[in-house]
Parts: C-alpha cells; structure tokens; sequence
C-alpha cells in the first residue's frame, strides 16, 4: 500500500455517521415521557375510534409488537383518521416539562466529529420539542421524522386507504398459528425495512459505516440484517442482534473513544509523512 493511500484509510476511521434514535434513546425511559405518551394513544383509540375500552390496552400493544407503532397497526387494519390529528392529540399534550436540558450529552455529540443524525418514528413537531428541551436541537446534521418518510410525493400528499373495512385482528391475537394473513400497514416505520433503506438514500448513509443507537431490540435486528452496527441502549446487556449495548447514551465515549481518536490521528500520521519525506529528502 502507498503512503498516501495508507493515510487516506487511517484518517477516515470505521465510522462516519451516528444514526439515533429519539425517544427512550437521547433521553430515558425512566422520564417518564413514554407512560404519557402510552395514555394519550389508548385515549385516541377510545375517544376518536370508537374502540371499547376493555380492548383498547390489549389492542395497542400488540399493535405496536406487530407494526412497530401503533399508529401503524391501527391503519393496517383499517382505521381511518388524519395521521397530523393523531400526531396532535398524542404528542401535543404531552408534559414535555419532564424532560430536562441534558448539557452532558450536548457536549458529548457536539465534540464528535462525524455525521449525526436522528431517525425517528414520532412526528417532526415532537422531535423538535423534545431536541428544544434537551437543548440538543443543534447537535444533528438532520432530522428524520414521520412526515419525512411518508410523504408518498413532493407535496407531501399521504396515502389514502382505500377500504374502510376492519380487519379482526383479535381473531389473529386469539389464533397466531393459523392461516390468517395480517394486513400491510401503509406507514413506512421502522422496524421495518423499507424504512432503513428510504434514510440510507435520503441522508446518503452507508450502512457499514454507521453506528445506529436504539432502545428497541427488533428496531436494531432489522438495522443490523441490513448492515448497521448496532448499539441497544438503556441496558448494559448484549444480546442477539446488537453489537454493543449501554446502559445510557452517556456511557458513548467510554465504548467507543475510537470515534474521537480517529479526528485525532491524521494529523500526527500526517506530521510523521512530513518528517520522513524531509529525512529521505536531507539524506
């Protein structure tokens, strides 16, 4: 290998691009936050969709187990409501007063030197706010949000459903085993596919070069079958399909220094080219 080339390889490091989760990722579960948002879901479904309300806990969940927000369950089987009225009852009562500025963190992101970037299920009105009270609203490249995944053209314009019909999903939670074939959502979310795919051309991210953090363990198995290297946080517990986990998203220096020292070699390996050449050359 060259000089020049040997340099190139050791000034870009492993990784050039930390891809973030929002909720329960940049802040904990134990805020507090995600019990609220839980509460305001379940009353949407009771309130706005008719649901009883002895289903309605049962129904969100495993929604959410099966689409990976329920919101997207909800569509799948064939709710109709606005997705901005829905963002708006769940996420704009929201008590975003729990959440605390978090100058550790702030510091943390802002001296690293590679690409961040957010990538959410949530709408981009509760990003912001949630970014606003952490006081991290500066600290990304870009926000990927909802609206930015399922914006189906230029104008933004959603899907439109076209049955009204509900599906039974309770029939499906009562005989898993069977032949029942669930309905597609039409929400592009993570865990599923499509949306990695659609953040890695958006945001020109290459999926062997980035370090994707996430409190949900199916969020990073399917991030990790795609080629993302993979950080569980909220447990210091590694488990299938996660390559490091933290038990807080402060812990990121401490497990991964190589993503400050790579900012920091160049310039000595550069400094070391120049005394060789100057040596060759005076000899």
């Amino acid at each position: 290998m060259e000089n020049g080339d040997q340099f190139q390889e050791i000034s870009k490091g492993k990784y050039d691009c930390l891809l973030f989760d929002l909720d329960d990722t940049l802040y904990p579960l134990s805020s507090g936050l995600a019990e609220q948002v839980k509460k305001n879901i379940q009353e949407y479904m009771l309130q706005k969709l008719w649901i009883s309300e002895a289903k309605v806990p049962e129904l969100c969940f495993s929604l959410y187990k099966t689409y990976g927000t329920t919101m997207a369950g909800l569509k799948a089987i064939g709710y109709d409501f606005d997705y901005d009225d829905f963002h708006g009852f769940v996420h704009g009562r929201l008590p975003y007063d729990m959440l605390k500025p978090d100058p550790v963190l702030r510091g943390i992101l802002l001296s690293l030197p590679v690409r961040k970037v957010v990538f959410t299920n949530s709408d981009k009105a509760h990003a912001s706010r949630v970014l606003h009270r952490l006081g991290l609203e500066d600290c990304f490249e870009r926000v990927i949000s909802f609206e930015t995944l399922n914006s189906s053209n230029e104008d933004g314009s959603e899907y439109k459903q076209s049955s009204t019909e509900i599906f039974d999903f309770y029939e499906y939670i009562g005989r898993p085993d069977s032949d029942i074939v669930l309905p597609r959502t039409p929400v592009v979310c993570k865990p599923f596919q499509d949306a990695y795919e659609k953040v890695f051309n958006m945001a020109d991210i290459d999926p062997q070069r980035t370090l994707f953090f996430d409190d949900s363990l199916r969020n990073l198995q399917t991030g990790k079958s795609l080629g993302l290297h993979t950080v569980l946080v909220g447990t210091s517990v590694r488990t299938t399909g996660v390559d490091h986990a933290l038990e807080s998203i402060h812990n990121m220096k401490e497990a991964f220094p190589e993503l400050w020292e790579a900012n920091e070699k160049p310039e000595s390996v550069e400094c070391s080219r120049k005394v060789s050449i100057e040596t060759s050359v005076i000899a």
